[in-house]
């Protein structure tokens, strides 16, 4: 297995305070099983990088785009949303240095994706204690705004629930209501499938792990439909 020492080298960090590193991976969890650990967990130093995170992607953004503030707020949020941050996790495979339950370490993929991308902003809180701001812009600017590009070439920063809105009342004059169409599973891991109607039609049905998320996969996919029509 990959040391933290080995994967400073990965990244380019050099910590002079390894405990900062080692906190970044703990979940509060792990404690409850190992409370003479020594080690405060994650969740302090998270909520530090979630803000220099925030810092370093608007600085960006104001200084390379004359869009307006609702562009780049949009943009900015598929940046540091929780999908685009457990990505990035998954592309460090920080999974490897995570210190979890035995419980939350079965955990379903919604719990992991949150673990994860809170890692990310965790990993960004130790490198600026650290290392400074300098350091956790460069480790930013590599890892996470390196995907504007991709984001902006497919549109995924558009909002589907907001645009899908949009072209329905244009084409329609209506405006879409989302309807739960099932729940199924236990209450720590319920799978949602959520319908989109334009008046009584049925546009998109999506599935989700939460009805927000089962709304905008929905909506995604009516989005799909009323596009094709157009064209």
């Amino acid at each position: 297995m990959t040391s933290l020492q080995d994967f400073q080298k990965e990244i380019g960090v050099k910590f002079n305070d390894m405990s900062l590193l080692e906190r970044a991976f703990i979940h509060r969890s792990y404690l409850n099983e190992h409370p003479k650990l020594g080690l405060e967990h994650n969740e302090r130093i998270e909520f530090l990088g979630d803000a220099v995170l925030e810092l370093v992607v608007t600085d960006f953004l104001y200084r390379n785009y004359p869009n307006p503030e609702g562009d780049l707020t949009n943009w900015r949020s598929a940046l540091v949303k929780t999908e685009s941050l457990a990505a990035v996790a998954l592309e460090l495979e920080l999974s490897r240095f995570f210190k979890l339950s035995r419980g939350e370490a079965k955990g379903n993929a919604r719990s992991h994706g949150l673990i994860s991308a809170n890692s990310v902003e965790a990993l960004i809180g130790a490198i600026y204690l650290d290392q400074g701001y300098e350091a956790a812009s460069k480790f930013i600017t590599t890892y996470i705004i390196s995907r504007l590009e991709h984001i902006l070439e497919v549109g995924s920063w558009v909002d589907p629930k907001s645009k899908f809105q949009e072209m329905a009342q244009d084409k329609y004059g209506l405006t879409p209501n989302y309807r739960v169409l099932s729940e199924e599973g236990p209450d720590h891991d319920k799978v949602f499938t959520v319908g989109v109607f334009v008046g009584d039609r049925l546009c998109g049905k999506g599935q989700g792990s939460s009805k927000q998320a089962a709304q905008q996969v929905a909506a995604s996919l009516a989005l799909k439909d009323i596009t094709n029509q157009k064209s």
